[in-house]
């Protein structure tokens, strides 16, 4: 039973081209190496070193550059102790109409005053605008690092600049070390986002990053043990781009300078738009879907990889809907609006950078991964 469930999850007709077993590609020539899709289980310790390292880089690095530029953590505001309203608290930070007039007939309190204890209660489990810098940097960090890697193995390559060599001699591609280490640290990064991200800052759009997250992890892993390496470097590296300028923004916001926040956060916008609006499908996701199928042909998997880029460009499409829509508050009003994607508790700090000087008081947040707006990247 063992092996036949084993025999289904790699079956080679669904995974390879026609043609192509697994083991042509773990017998390669003399001197070459192609990818091994076990390589893959190293991002797991890989991923809790990558998150020590963040717990190292916030503590030592992120802390200090935030005391310096006078981020204080602050302490909020304590709810008052009472044990009904915790316990509902636990599983519902917002209570509706009817529960709000139960408590108050349970507790003899006014409606006004357990709304007023429930909004303090979520105010005091929010993070301190420290905390989100410290975040941030160490995100602003990473990004920049990796897509100065990726950037630089990629530039000297063939298929930066025609993608149709992508697919010359697929799946029969050499794997150089650059590739590999390339693909494990960002695997690596995904997976401590995944876990971490139960435990960072909570936002509206948490199921969007979780799926963000997953179909990310999913083309990583995917497109290595495939081998569509050459495709999957650029996918990454063009994800990476627009979040440098996402991060920098936030942090310059959490610094409280506005006029640099409010330049990073158009330059974020135009790499969104640049990147991942026009690169992303018409260069990457065009070649995967149309060039693939001319020069490599198609086969079940690919149907399966195609499907996960269109997930992320839907996403995109959302991400940049709601940059757009802070633009247009910001030069009809006069001012910027709430982020639709901010903390699940509003407070005097909007995580949305303001375009004018009257909304100095009010912060940027765009993700994931992603590649993405949460610094996520989203989404990534």
């Amino acid at each position: 039973m063992t092996s036949f469930i084993s025999a289904w999850i790699w079956s080679e007709r669904f995974w390879l081209p026609e043609n192509v077993t697994w083991a042509d590609l773990e017998h390669p020539p003399p001197g070459v190496e192609y990818p091994r899709l076990w390589d893959m289980l190293y991002a797991f310790p890989l991923a809790a070193v990558v998150y020590f390292l963040r717990l190292l880089f916030e503590r030592l690095v992120a802390k200090p550059c935030a005391h310096i530029l006078q981020i204080q953590a602050g302490v909020p505001r304590q709810a008052q102790p009472n044990a009904i309203l915790e316990r509902l608290y636990q599983s519902k930070a917002s209570p509706d109409e009817r529960q709000l007039e139960g408590l108050s007939k349970q507790l003899d309190w006014d409606v006004r005053k357990i709304q007023r204890w429930f909004r303090v209660r979520r105010n005091q489990d929010r993070p301190s605008t420290q905390k989100k810098f410290c975040e941030s940097m160490w995100r602003f960090t990473f990004y920049l690092a990796i897509f100065i890697y990726g950037i630089n193995n990629l530039w000297s390559t063939p298929w930066m600049w025609d993608t149709r060599e992508c697919w010359q001699n697929y799946p029969f591609q050499p794997l150089s070390p650059e590739q590999h280490s390339y693909y494990l640290v960002e695997l690596a990064f995904y997976w401590s986002l995944m876990f971490s991200q139960f435990i960072d800052i909570k936002r509206k759009d948490f199921m969007i990053m979780l799926v963000h997250h997953l179909a990310t992890i999913l083309l990583i892993t995917f497109s290595y043990g495939n081998n569509m390496i050459r495709a999957g470097s650029m996918v990454m590296c063009v994800h990476d781009a627009s979040d440098i300028f996402l991060e920098a923004a936030k942090m310059a916001n959490y610094a409280k300078y506005q006029r640099l926040c409010d330049g990073l956060f158009v330059l974020f916008s135009i790499s969104f738009f640049i990147c991942r609006l026009v690169i992303f499908p018409f260069w990457i996701i065009h070649s995967v879907l149309f060039e693939s199928w001319e020069i490599a042909g198609p086969y079940r998997a690919w149907w399966l990889l195609n499907g996960l880029l269109l997930v992320l460009q839907c996403l995109h499409i959302i991400w940049f809907y709601l940059i757009m829509g802070i633009a247009i508050k910001a030069i009809f009003r006069g001012k910027v609006a709430k982020d639709d994607r901010s903390d699940v508790e509003s407070s005097s700090e909007e995580e949305i950078c303001s375009s004018t000087d009257q909304s100095r008081n009010q912060t940027l947040k765009g993700n994931s991964r992603t590649s993405n707006l949460n610094g996520e990247a989203h989404d990534h």
